[in-house]
């Protein structure tokens, strides 16, 4: 009915000026600041999973293909969507995913300074709870070149310090666990850390989200994945039983 091209600053006046309307976004990063800033101005708002809208793309790919899609998913009555996080939920999830990339990092340091002190012929034990005993053995080593101790030294004082700011974030973690409700309760699952709770709690949608816990399950990938045609399922590679050979030795 209506096709424009706006940019970002007439793309907001005009939906402030627009009368409530259904608005389907493709899910992305900013998505969920659209979507709340959408909301405010009186807008019913959906997420698509953008795997859910290539099935109506017809024919190539373009933004205005993209949104004649998006209009057609978003009226089907099937049509699965993505909660709209609010600002308080998308900062516990940068939470988590700041703590990630300072892990990866921390590995990385560890990894990256186990190898170089091997090429000068000093191993440590295996294990992240021996990387500060191996940094200590190294500078405590006076037959290394001058050189290659500054450059460890370096090293060393880089990995103290992404030590020091993850135990920072894994603090705030731990105060954000406490003082989450579902959190708590999902840490008492035997096996289940205050981590792992935290993480389901920021990133799993509303309960009522799902009609019973095999639909949950489904949503975490744990249910096996469904391969039949014509009500007969086709049997695993593995699970295939091996077929007669004539030719026998």
């Amino acid at each position: 009915m209506v096709r424009r091209q706006f940019r970002r600053a007439e793309m907001i006046r005009y939906f402030e000026r627009l009368p409530p309307v259904l608005v389907a976004i493709e899910s992305c990063g900013s998505s969920h600041h659209w979507a709340c800033l959408l909301q405010s101005f009186g807008h019913e708002v959906k997420l698509i999973p953008p795997q859910y809208v290539k099935a109506y793309v017809k024919r190539g790919k373009n933004d205005a293909a993209d949104a004649e899609a998006l209009c057609e998913a978003v009226t089907r009555p099937s049509m699965r969507f993505v909660p709209i996080k609010s600002r308080e939920r998308q900062a516990a999830c940068m939470l988590m995913t700041v703590r990630e990339r300072l892990v990866s990092v921390k590995s990385q340091l560890s990894n990256a300074f186990r190898s170089y002190a091997a090429e000068f012929g000093i191993v440590g034990p295996a294990g992240r709870q021996n990387v500060a005993q191996l940094i200590k053995r190294v500078l405590e080593d006076d037959s290394l070149p001058e050189m290659a101790k500054d450059l460890f030294r370096l090293q060393a004082e880089e990995y103290a310090a992404v030590e020091a700011r993850l135990a920072k974030i894994e603090a705030k973690l731990m105060r954000w666990h406490r003082d989450d409700d579902v959190s708590r309760r999902i840490a008492t699952i035997p096996g289940v850390g205050p981590i792992g709770s935290s993480m389901l709690s920021m990133k799993a949608p509303p309960p009522e989200t799902f009609r019973s816990g095999r639909d949950f399950a489904a949503w975490l990938g744990l249910t096996p994945k469904d391969h039949s045609t014509g009500g007969r399922k086709d049997m695993a590679e593995s699970q295939r039983p091996e077929t007669q050979c004539s030719d026998r030795r």
